[in-house]
């Protein structure tokens, strides 16, 4: 017999909207911001709209995780506690967190995930956590396939998270100061001020110019969709798309695209399950290079490679659609290889690398009338980053998702009985008690029809059947009134069915994998510290919010840009033409300096010379 695994999709959800849509269009699960203490401060939500989602998304067997993933102070401790309690009361799965100072907290039986954001980067680091009570474990961005099966072959029991789409962080997650040296505003306590967008001048030992403002710290956006199976043979149990920042457009298309190439995936492969219920219908075809993107890669899925970044702009270019053929006084004539549409956003880099954009007010054939005349030139490249068409099909209802159910209505001696049993095996009955009488006409089309009419329900018809000895009347009004009091019936019993996950996080002591923690460990208060005294550790660094080391690495980068510019010592066996140290200068002066670790293969930022 096989052995099936559960495999979640797990979508953002910036707010209620966000997240009602995600599960709609055909997430497992969604992850939602905290009213406090998430790695993006900027999308909070109440606890009430997280009780919303709560009970709209377990109708379906969606999980409900929740980010409490920043590192935490002494003081704010107490808070948390409380909040946690409040989600927790709400219905919540999980949470999603980063400090472990929580893990000694006085919680309810809830499941904490270990975010990203403790640089999950090994199987001994699983290990460690799964042991130590986290149900689930959000691996780090940067791991190729074989790193993923190894923690996986070590933690077969682990359930694995891995990013599959969305904004890319240059730095090992967790391990970036840069935001907080240079602004005060801390990566790890859901402020990062994106230094990495920035854009940068290089200079070497000598200070000749290497690059003239450049972002050659911005990556492309991450998208795995042609690497999902894999993944999941490497062991990966939750496939999650970033952008907890994003629109209700972006979680509706991306969430959806990744319905479908998993949805084709299960069906060939039988060891793996839906980790939720209902079927998904779409009213649009779903198109990743409509949505927010720097451009695309798979990252080090595969190992390293030169096409992550992307060195001349931090914003989204979406889809090529032409190039400028010439310029008419107030109109562009274009070669075009995708249709336009009046409304449509375009942009295009010129000859310095620099984004401009415009908006199209008329298309004439391949004629396009901007609001605006840009400055372009012919043979330039056109990028549609806004599709008026795409867009206003989103605007409208752009999903749905049901419920199969299969209903059948037979007599009994007192009447007639009603029997609803939905795909995961709920069963309802209800009896309707009447005198039976004979019909002047055939029923059973007619009793099917009414039966079937589910309307807004969150369930659709499967097999009707009507098992009669006789051809009974029964007045259409009594048959919609027993089957909406079935579906109610039926809907409370799959909420008192749900079965939320149970977390259990007890005093444990078995030793952490270092015995020294810097400022890498991130440690905040003094219940993280406990936690990582009991577990062997000796020697305990604040954390870089609170107590900033001289001469600390400010970022910890598997993207190299000497192996970008074809200069990697050890794969291109070519010399700089450039002497070293290297450093990013930024546009108000200040000087980076940038290390490359060729036995670690890493590359790492420093403030200053």
């Amino acid at each position: 017999m096989i052995r099936q695994r559960p495999i979640e999709l797990l979508a953002p959800a910036k707010n209620l909207e966000c997240g009602i849509e995600a599960v709609n269009h055909g997430a497992d699960a969604v992850y939602i911001g905290a009213p406090r203490f998430g790695a993006r401060a900027a999308a909070g939500n109440s606890l009430e709209d997280i009780e919303a989602l709560v009970k709209y998304a377990h109708i379906y067997n969606v999980r409900i995780y929740v980010t409490v993933n920043t590192i935490l102070k002494d003081e704010e401790l107490k808070d948390t506690e409380a909040m946690i309690w409040d989600l927790y009361r709400a219905g919540v799965d999980a949470l999603i967190v980063q400090d472990m100072g929580i893990t000694r907290l006085n919680l309810p039986p809830i499941a904490l995930h270990a975010s990203t954001q403790m640089d999950n980067r090994t199987a001994r680091k699983v290990k460690f956590l799964s042991e130590a009570g986290f149900s689930q474990v959000v691996l780090a961005r940067e791991l190729t396939l074989d790193e993923i099966a190894a923690i996986h072959a070590a933690c077969p029991d682990t359930p694995l998270e891995v990013f599959v789409h969305g904004a890319l962080c240059v730095s090992y997650s967790g391990q970036c100061y840069a935001s907080q040296a240079c602004f005060g505003r801390s990566a790890n306590r859901g402020e990062c001020a994106q230094f990495c967008r920035l854009g940068f001048d290089m200079v070497d030992a000598d200070g000749k110019v290497m690059a003239h403002g450049k972002h050659l710290l911005s990556l492309k956006d991450m998208n795995q969709s042609e690497n999902l199976e894999a993944l999941l043979d490497a062991g990966v149990s939750s496939l999650k798309i970033e952008g907890r920042l994003k629109d209700v457009s972006y979680v509706k298309n991306v969430t959806a695209y990744y319905r479908q190439k998993l949805d084709a995936i299960l069906k060939r492969r039988k060891e793996y399950i839906r980790a939720s219920s209902g079927t998904v219908k779409l009213a649009f075809r779903p198109q990743l290079d409509k949505s927010f993107s720097r451009g695309f890669t798979d990252y080090f899925i595969h190992g390293r490679n030169s096409g992550i970044f992307s060195f001349d702009t931090p914003k989204s270019l979406g889809e090529e659609v032409g190039v400028v053929k010439e310029i008419r006084g107030n109109y562009l004539t274009v070669a075009g290889v995708k249709p336009f549409a009046n409304g449509d956003g375009l942009c295009y880099l010129d000859e310095r690398g620099k984004l401009h954009g415009f908006r199209v007010n008329r298309v004439d054939g391949n004629k396009l009338f901007p609001q605006e005349m840009p400055v372009v030139k012919p043979k330039t490249k056109l990028y549609r980053n806004f599709d008026q068409e795409f867009d206003r099909v989103m605007q409208k209802k752009s999903a749905e998702r049901r419920i199969s159910v299969a209903i059948q209505l037979e007599e009994n001696n007192f009447g007639f009985t009603l029997t609803l049993c939905d795909e995961d095996d709920n069963r309802v009955s209800l009896t309707l008690q009447r005198e039976k009488e004979p019909a002047r006409t055939p029923q059973s089309e007619n009793l099917k029809n009414q039966l079937g009419k589910l309307g807004n329900t969150p369930f659709e018809a499967g097999e009707i059947s009507i098992n009669f000895s006789e051809n009974w009347f029964i007045p259409s009004s009594e048959i919609a009134d027993l089957r909406r009091r079935a579906v109610e019936k039926l809907l409370e019993v799959r909420r008192i069915s749900y079965r939320r996950p149970e977390g259990r996080f007890p005093h444990t002591v078995h030793p952490y994998p270092v015995q020294e923690l810097t400022y890498l460990g991130n440690v905040m208060n003094g219940m993280a510290r406990e936690f990582y005294h009991d577990h062997g550790v000796k020697r305990i660094a604040p954390a870089f919010e609170k107590e900033a080391p001289s001469g600390a690495v400010l970022m910890f980068c598997k993207h190299c840009i000497r192996y970008a510019m074809g200069w990697c010592p050890v794969r291109h066996k070519v010399k700089p033409p450039f002497r070293e140290p290297f450093y990013l200068v930024s546009g108000d002066g200040k000087r980076f300096r940038l290390e490359f670790d060729c036995k670690r293969c890493e590359m790492k930022v420093y403030a200053g010379d």
